[in-house]
């Protein structure tokens, strides 16, 4: 398990770097001469068809709507692991990271809400700056190297799964528009059929891959985001199964290992690039100044800080929970500052919020970076000065 935790926060760090590098890569490209080469290229008309089903959508949404389906199905395993035989085993175990993310979701939405009570649209992006950005946030931490306790590394993990898990609570009650009955009952067909896959222990990847796609196109097709059908498909995959020569095996595990890298080496990258290509042109600072993207700036490097640490001390003050070994008030203070980093997930809520309307001239982009950016280095230079090395 200790194994396990250090490979997982490995790969999440160096991935959160890669971010940082294909972040600037996308600002560069929408700021400079090549800015109508990168938007032909999110524009670049993809389709698939099979007889009369037809898929047909610029690579900006296959990106939003396919690949991060696989993004959800991850942390859909990494969920389900971690609950079942992890750090969320326990009521013990959650009790803090879990407190902490109620506060991290409830604040900053909070925020969001005073800025921009009375205005309908904008109100839709009130959880844009709940979210927070695992990969980035460890990315920072792993500049700190063993200067950080190791429980602080993993009560930020199990803070950040929780708030994805809240994440896609939240789209499934509030990012859903109208219902297509014909998809949504092909959709629950393909559940039940993984249901009963699941109770049979049937060992088979292949299997629940192709139902799953089944699923995925369902679920496309019926007005529920598409990203929910990686959820569901990841809490049907067996934690526990036996090949054909009874052998104890895990399916959701080895997929789990499979698809760590592509995620977080491809996946989340090319997403970022994608979406983090914000026209800088074209903001001004009164756009900035704006009730959207102050309620976003300010409800991730304020909302975040405030929401996180204030419920942990709360919890710790009242007895409910305990400070992480080897940590302390300002070392706790440091971490809730980097959960401000909201940079991928709050991009992808974004664009459900506003569905890519450019109502806001990317300020509301500009808003999601430049408080992610503010919460990662006053949450970097905390715990650098607090560790004095």
């Amino acid at each position: 398990m200790a194994q396990a935790l250090k490979d997982f926060i490995k790969k999440e760090s160096s991935a959160g770097i890669l971010l940082i590098i294909v972040t600037v890569l996308a600002l560069f490209l929408q700021n400079s001469f090549l800015s109508e080469f990168y938007t032909k290229f999110l524009h670049t008309h993809v389709e698939i068809r099979f007889g009369d089903l037809q898929i047909a959508k610029p690579l900006l949404l296959w990106v939003n709507d396919g690949l991060m389906a696989i993004f959800f199905f991850l942390i859909g395993l990494e969920v389900k692991r971690e609950v079942m035989e992890g750090h969320l085993s326990s009521v013990k175990q959650v009790v803090l990271p879990g407190i902490a993310a109620v506060g991290g979701m409830v604040v900053p939405a909070l925020v969001f809400i005073l800025f921009n009570k009375g205005d309908a649209f904008a109100m839709n992006g009130w959880a844009i700056p709940t979210a927070t950005d695992i990969a980035f946030a460890l990315g920072i931490l792993s500049l700190l190297g063993n200067r950080v306790p190791v429980s602080l590394k993993i009560f930020l993990m199990a803070l950040a799964i929780i708030d994805d898990l809240g994440a896609i609570v939240i789209i499934a009650l509030f990012y859903t528009v109208e219902l297509s009955t014909v998809s949504i009952t092909i959709a629950a067909v393909s559940l039940a059929v993984l249901f009963i896959m699941n109770r049979m222990n049937v060992a088979v990847k292949s299997a629940y891959i192709v139902v799953g796609i089944i699923l995925w196109v369902s679920v496309l097709k019926s007005g529920v985001h598409a990203t929910l059908a990686g959820v569901a498909l990841a809490f049907m995959i067996p934690m526990h199964s036996k090949d054909k020569k009874g052998n104890r095996i895990s399916i959701a595990k080895e997929m789990e290992h499979d698809l760590h890298y592509w995620v977080a080496f491809a996946i989340l990258p090319l997403f970022a690039f994608v979406n983090a290509g914000v026209d800088l042109g074209g903001i001004s600072l009164e756009e900035m100044a704006g009730s959207v993207p102050l309620g976003i700036m300010l409800g991730l490097f304020i909302g975040k800080q405030v929401g996180v640490f204030g419920f942990s001390w709360l919890a710790v003050k009242t007895g409910i929970a305990s400070l992480p070994k080897e940590s302390n008030w300002v070392l706790l203070y440091g971490v809730s500052v980097l959960t401000g980093i909201g940079f991928t997930m709050s991009l992808f809520v974004n664009s459900l919020a506003y569905n890519d309307t450019q109502l806001y001239h990317y300020a509301d982009k500009l808003a999601i970076l430049l408080g992610s950016f503010l919460s990662a280095i006053a949450g970097y230079l905390i715990l650098r000065i607090k560790t004095g090395k």
